[in-house]
């Protein structure tokens, strides 16, 4: 029988982003029950500071996004670089853990830390070609196919494949917890979330401004059968925040609520009638917990998404406006089922496996060698 204690072990993990926290908490919990000292830096990105702060993580904020051009983005990571390695020096860990923390990774490698980092979205060209090469292993699930890795420079014997997708490894740790609607003054079922699209990416980039959404083109339809629900949207960009201030400001500013931040946002969508994104983490989520959800990602459906609908997961991924509007009208018709706001959900997860584990099993081994 394999010891799992890692008493003395100390293991860097850097936040790069909101997901990365939130996906990871629980591994971060089971590596400090097994005696592992933790590190964890975070960059300065959209809602990551709110998140982790909510999480309730000692950090140390280092470094920030570069924005929409090239060359800030080249310059951020030139600095943040700079700014991280002082830190992971004195720390000295024994290992690195990240969600694909483009300097983290870098910094690994030159300091020769092993290293694991999770993947679950090669459309980013750019992320995984800088750092797939060099990683000692990265986590993906079985549903993306393995050459989209390959391609990027990924080597087989690197990779470890799962059944699954990432947002398992926190819906299946998730309770609800009804006071948020207190907290927000919400009724259950009567409120929908709307996401933005991640225009700052690459891979949208060509396609759209980036403080452009296209939830000003389908809100008016939803809204004028259903007035009375509210709809909290959530922009990733201050430019898309004031683009849809301005795009929607004949609205009554006490339903439709233009918003930089939502607290605990898993119990906001569970309790929703409705979830709709321009981006697949938060409509994937939200379908795992049996909440109706409409992906508008102006893209191909994803791996992720096709798992989902392939396993009976309410999701639905719709690039034309007009439909989006009628299938969140036909949802918002409907009575929600016996089962939906129960933890029901759950069973359907068991039949697959959770990310989380995986990597604490590679850890563990790698620092037991």
């Amino acid at each position: 029988m394999i010891d799992m204690s890692l008493s003395g072990k100390k293991i860097w993990i850097d936040l790069e982003h909101q997901k990365a926290g939130i996906m990871l908490m629980s591994l971060f919990n089971r590596l400090e029950k097994e005696g592992a000292r933790l590190l964890f830096t975070a960059r300065d990105m959209g809602n990551n500071r709110q998140v982790i702060d909510e999480l309730g993580l000692k950090y140390q904020m280092i470094g920030k996004h570069g924005g929409e051009k090239l060359e800030d983005k080249l310059e951020a990571y030139i600095e943040r670089l700079n700014l991280l390695l002082p830190v992971v020096k004195q720390f000295n860990p024994d290992h690195f853990l990240t969600f694909g923390s483009v300097e983290g990774i870098r910094i690994a490698f030159g300091l020769r830390i092993p290293s694991i980092s999770f993947n679950d979205e090669p459309r980013s060209t750019a992320v995984g070609r800088l750092t797939l090469p060099i990683v000692d292993k990265v986590i993906t699930p079985k549903c993306i196919p393995e050459e989209l890795y390959l391609q990027l420079g990924a080597s087989k014997d690197r990779m470890i494949r799962y059944n699954g997708i990432d947002e398992i490894a926190w819906i299946t740790e998730y309770k609800p917890k009804p006071d948020i609607l207190d907290v927000m003054d919400m009724t259950k079922g009567e409120y929908v979330l709307m996401r933005t699209e991640m225009t700052h990416t690459e891979y949208l980039r060509d396609k759209m401004r980036p403080e452009e959404s296209y939830i000003t083109q389908f809100l008016p339809a939803i809204y004028k059968e259903f007035p009375n629900h509210k709809y909290f949207i959530l922009p990733r960009l201050d430019s898309q925040y004031e683009y849809l201030r301005k795009n929607l400001k004949k609205y009554d500013p006490e339903h439709v609520i233009v918003t930089k931040f939502i607290p605990r946002i898993d119990d906001f969508m569970f309790y929703s009638a409705l979830v709709a994104s321009g981006g697949g983490t938060i409509a994937r989520e939200s379908s795992m917990m049996d909440v109706p959800s409409i992906e508008f990602f102006p893209g191909e459906t994803a791996p992720q998404e096709h798992f989902l609908i392939d396993n009976g997961f309410p999701i639905w991924h719709i690039k034309d406006f007009s439909e989006v509007a009628k299938r969140a009208i036909s949802v918002l018709s409907k009575k929600p089922g016996p089962h939906r706001f129960t933890e029901e959900f759950k069973k359907k997860l068991e039949n697959y496996e959770n990310p989380n584990h995986v990597c604490f099993k590679a850890i563990t081994e790698r620092l037991q060698k």
